[in-house]
C-alpha cells in the first residue's frame, strides 16, 4: 500500500469511527426491529476508493475501479465487490462524505477570496434532450458563454485552503449565496466584478464585520483604497488557480453522469481530494498583515 493511500484511509477511518455511531443514533426508525447486515466493504473503504479516484489520473471511474483498484489494490481491499455492486453502495456514502468535507476545510486567516465556476452537465446542443438533471440544473451565463448545469461557489484563504462551498443551479446570481458562505469568516474578502454591490458590502460589514472588496466594473468610478488592499485585490488569481486544479486535476466536472446523486458525489470527492493535496497554490502574505503589538 502506498503511503498516500494508507494516510488517506487512516484519516477517513478515524472520522468514520466517530461519525458512524452518532449517525445511527440520529436515524429515524419505524419502530420495527431491523437487521443490520455487515457489508463486505466498510464505509471507510468505500469513501477511500471514491476519493482516491480523484487523486489518480483516470478520467472514468469504471476504468479506475476495474483497471486499477481490482488489479493493484487487492491486498489493501481483500473483499472487493464487482463494479455494479460497488455503484449500488456509492449513494450510502453521500452524507458521510459531506460531513467529512467540512472537517477538511482550512482555517480563516483574515484574508479570503471568493469566486464561482460553472459545472456543465451536458453540451449546449443537447440541452433539450437532457433528462438526468432536467428538474435540477438551469441555464446560466458566464463571461465566456452560456451553459446548462450548476454553479460551484467557493471561498479560499491565502494558503489555497477551502473555507466554504455551496452548489446552486446555474441561473443563481453570484451574490445570493454570499451571506451563507461568509458566516464563519472574518477580516477581508476579495471578489471579482460579479460581486459588485454596495448594499451587500454594507450588510457584511454590519452583520459579520467583514470588509468586502469587489473589482469595480469598467464604467464605475475608481474608489480610494489602502495600498495593501489594492495589492491584495491583485492576488485574486489564487482562487482561479484553485478552480483550475479542481477541474483539471481533481476532475469535479464532466458531462457523463447518469445519476444526480453520483454527480454530487463526484464533486464532493473531488473537493476532498483537493483538500488532501500536499501542495496547494498559496500566497506569502506576511507583508499584508498588520504588525503585532
Amino acid at each position: 500500500m502506498t503511503n498516500s493511500l494508507e494516510e488517506l484511509f487512516c484519516h477517513v477511518d478515524d472520522f468514520c469511527q466517530i461519525f458512524e455511531p452518532k449517525w445511527r443514533q440520529l436515524l429515524l426508525s419505524n419502530g420495527l426491529q431491523q437487521r443490520q447486515r455487515s457489508r463486505c466493504l466498510c464505509l471507510s473503504e468505500i469513501m477511500t476508493i471514491l476519493i482516491s479516484f480523484h487523486q489518480n489520473h483516470y478520467r472514468n471511474f469504471k476504468h479506475f475501479y476495474q483497471d486499477h483498484v481490482c488489479k493493484y489494490w487487492r491486498k489493501e481491499f481483500p473483499k472487493l465487490l464487482s463494479y455494479n455492486r460497488f455503484v449500488e453502495f456509492m449513494g450510502s456514502a453521500m452524507m458521510p462524505l459531506c460531513i467529512y468535507l467540512k472537517q477538511c476545510f482550512g482555517k480563516c486567516t483574515g484574508i479570503s477570496f471568493v469566486d464561482s465556476t460553472c459545472l456543465h452537465v451536458c453540451h449546449n446542443r443537447r440541452i433539450k434532450q437532457h433528462r438526468v438533471f432536467k428538474e435540477m440544473a438551469e441555464r446560466g451565463k458566464t463571461s465566456v458563454d452560456w451553459f446548462f448545469g450548476f454553479k460551484l461557489h467557493l471561498v479560499v484563504n491565502d494558503c489555497g485552503e477551502l473555507l466554504n462551498i455551496q452548489i446552486t443551479p446555474g441561473n443563481v446570481d453570484d451574490r445570493k449565496p454570499i451571506p451563507e458562505l461568509f458566516k464563519s469568516l472574518f477580516g477581508k474578502v476579495f471578489g471579482d466584478r460579479g460581486y459588485v454591490s454596495q448594499p451587500l458590502a454594507t450588510q457584511l460589514l454590519d452583520n459579520f464585520g467583514i470588509e468586502f472588496f469587489a473589482k469595480p466594473k469598467r464604467k464605475m468610478k475608481n474608489r480610494l483604497m489602502r495600498l495593501t488592499d489594492k495589492l491584495l485585490s491583485r492576488k485574486r488569481s489564487i482562487i482561479e488557480t484553485v478552480i483550475d486544479q479542481l477541474k483539471n486535476i481533481s476532475q469535479i466536472e464532466h458531462s457523463r453522469h447518469r445519476s444526480p446523486i453520483n454527480a454530487m458525489l463526484n464533486v464532493i470527492c473531488g473537493l476532498i481530494a483537493y483538500c488532501h493535496q500536499p501542495k496547494k497554490p498559496s500566497l506569502h502574505m506576511d507583508w499584508a498583515l498588520p504588525p503585532s503589538a
